[in-house]
């Protein structure tokens, strides 16, 4: 049994939580103490952690990574990869799909390359092409299942058929790193895809007269809207706002961590790009282009508190609206039946234990 301030869907229970079997088993109103008790972060996106790397193709940094992140709370996470040559895309995606099998990792996503050159922030634009139909359909294929999602900007040529081409095979397609107007945006809404890709970062800024695609994703009700939380890609009167405009259902933390999370300042390295931190700040060194963050989702949960954001509804988002976008029903919640992926916060939501699938982590 689990003591505390327990944050279910219905709300805050003071009580204990009991699992069973690798499930929550009950929860029940009782007495409790200071600690917070809130479901294991499914964090969406990610490019490493811990000094680990996911953009390179190598197996064990991704196990690593996966293993630095847990340790902050992340009990599911995806492995994202930035724009690259297909050849590197193929042997990641075979090189990590037997991690997804095992449950290392909840899937892959392939933040580019179909992204727009305008708009590629710290995308490397030697990679950025139009979206390839025999690509998609060969990484698919050799995931086996572990290709969770893609992000493609809606106005390249070929776009909506490709969104079309992810979607028929039970891949998610998000919208992201593009230069689209509000029309092309709904356009690639309506093609099916139902996540917006870290939303103001990487796009063309909304105007009263040129919405584009901030207003165009934030406004559309099938679609997951990531933000990332750190008060550097996003000022906390936005993310508050954000979250605002979509409610915590279509609001998803994300780290969008790179291999600098949880490691000194200084010289690292991005999709072939050299990239500079600084105060926990990561720029690229060509352009001081912001380049994926520092980021815990602990750390991202405490922000959207401070930030405004009521804690059950910060929780939501670091946790069930993520899971759910990725079409996992199984966890994100506290709730009997869901698997038991669990932390455990002190007062100050600083984590003191985690529990994945029912068994503490080390």
């Amino acid at each position: 049994m689990l003591n505390g301030r327990i944050v279910t869907p219905a709300g805050v229970v003071d009580g204990s939580v009991a699992v069973a079997d690798g499930l929550i088993a009950a929860v029940e109103p009782g007495d409790a103490g200071t600690d917070v008790i809130v479901p294991g972060f499914v964090d969406i996106h990610t490019h490493g952690g811990g000094g680990h790397a996911f953009t390179l193709g190598d197996a064990e940094a991704v196990r690593a990574g996966a293993a630095f992140h847990l340790g902050h709370g992340t009990t599911t996470l995806v492995a994202s990869l930035v724009s690259s040559p297909f050849e590197l895309m193929r042997t990641a995606t075979a090189a990590y799909a037997p991690l997804f099998h095992e449950g290392v990792i909840a899937g892959i996503h392939f933040e580019g390359p179909y992204l727009s050159a305008v708009r590629c922030g710290a995308q490397n634009p030697a990679y950025l092409r139009d979206p390839s139909a025999d690509e998609i359909a060969e990484v698919i294929k050799l995931g086996e299942g572990a290709v969770r999602m893609m992000t493609i900007a809606p106005e390249r040529a070929g776009a909506l058929d490709a969104i079309r081409q992810l979607v028929a095979a039970g891949v998610v397609a998000a919208i992201g790193h593009t230069d689209a107007t509000w029309e092309q945006t709904r356009a690639g809404v309506a093609a099916g895809a139902t996540v917006g890709t870290h939303v103001f970062n990487g796009m063309r800024p909304p105007h009263h007269r040129e919405p584009g695609p901030v207003f165009g994703l934030l406004d559309a009700a099938p679609v997951v809207c990531e933000f990332i939380a750190d008060g550097i890609h996003l000022h906390d009167g936005t993310l508050a706002f954000a979250a605002g405009v979509t409610g915590p259902a279509r609001a998803a933390l994300i780290t969008d961590a790179m291999d600098a999370a949880g490691m000194a300042d200084g010289r690292y390295e991005l999709g072939g790009q050299a990239v500079l931190v600084a105060d926990g700040v990561a720029r690229l060194e060509r352009d001081g282009a912001i380049a994926g963050s520092t980021l815990t989702m602990d750390a991202a949960l405490r922000r959207a508190v401070g930030a405004g954001i009521t804690l059950a509804d910060a929780v939501t988002m670091a946790s069930a609206t993520p899971a759910r976008a990725i079409g996992l029903t199984d966890r994100g919640a506290i709730a009997p039946g869901l698997r038991a992926d669990l932390v455990v916060l002190a007062e100050d939501l600083t984590v003191k234990r985690v529990m994945r699938g029912g068994a503490w982590v080390s």
